[in-house]
């Protein structure tokens, strides 16, 4: 009769682990994540010395000249803190949200540390370019002898699939007409390599010897047309007349 007892609260305790086991492995899973996401948020907003692409909240105008071509950016939209120190620069990286378009805040810090396939942060590059390609002459001259086939999307959008092992082969080009002419596209397809894919508008002209790109989530691939309203408007607002 012990004997059997002690099988039996054996076989309880068994069972007892059993039934446990099932919950408690994914819970700490998820306790680990929330756990190096905050300290991540923490490091990223610590007080005291910050790195060169730590965001700001202050929203002051930062004067700087990009190639000749004036503009009055505020701090927050600016990546990096060295261009926050404004002046003469070769290449300028404001970021933002989307469709708010606002810079970055305290209250929406988790937005802009994120790399989720519907992140709303939107890039814009301000650089320097002596041999700018207009949307046309890029899509001939670079695109085009890489191209395997091109198709009807929706959205507006005329699609491009590259050769397989071209330069591009992991990447599709998007083309699209607006008011401000040709836009192309170029987005990453998803997989395990890019499994939070973008799209970019590459190298397009603003003034001689001077380009802006932006990238976006793919995700908003079909909101093309207010990303890129949206852009060409702030670059409008910033620059200075």
């Amino acid at each position: 009769m012990v004997l059997w007892q002690g099988v039996m609260s054996t076989t309880g305790h068994r069972e007892e682990m059993h039934r446990h086991s099932g919950w408690w492995i994914p819970g700490a899973l998820l306790f680990v994540l929330v756990l190096l996401s905050g300290l991540l948020l923490g490091w990223y907003l610590r007080p005291g010395p910050r790195s060169q692409t730590a965001p700001t909240a202050q929203s002051g105008p930062v004067r700087l000249s990009l190639h000749g071509i004036a503009f009055a950016i505020p701090a927050n939209y600016i990546e990096n803190a060295q261009a926050r120190t404004g002046g003469e620069r070769d290449a300028v990286t404001l970021v933002m949200l989307f469709p708010s378009w606002r810079g970055f805040s305290q209250d929406q810090a988790r937005l802009f540390v994120g790399n989720a396939p519907e992140s709303p942060l939107v890039r814009l590059s301000l650089h320097g370019d002596p041999n700018s390609l207009d949307a046309q002459e890029r899509l001939n001259r670079l695109y085009q002898p890489n191209v395997a086939k091109s198709e009807q999307a929706p959205f507006g959008l005329t699609r491009y699939v590259f050769v397989a092992d071209s330069a591009y082969g992991a990447n599709e080009l998007y083309a699209g007409g607006s008011d401000k002419g040709l836009i192309l596209f170029l987005c990453e397809r998803a997989s395990l390599e890019f499994p939070s894919p973008n799209c970019a508008a590459i190298d397009r002209p603003l003034a001689p010897g001077l380009s802006y790109s932006y990238r976006f989530k793919r995700a908003y691939l079909a909101r093309w047309r207010e990303v890129s309203a949206g852009v060409d408007q702030l670059i409008v607002k910033f620059r200075q007349r």
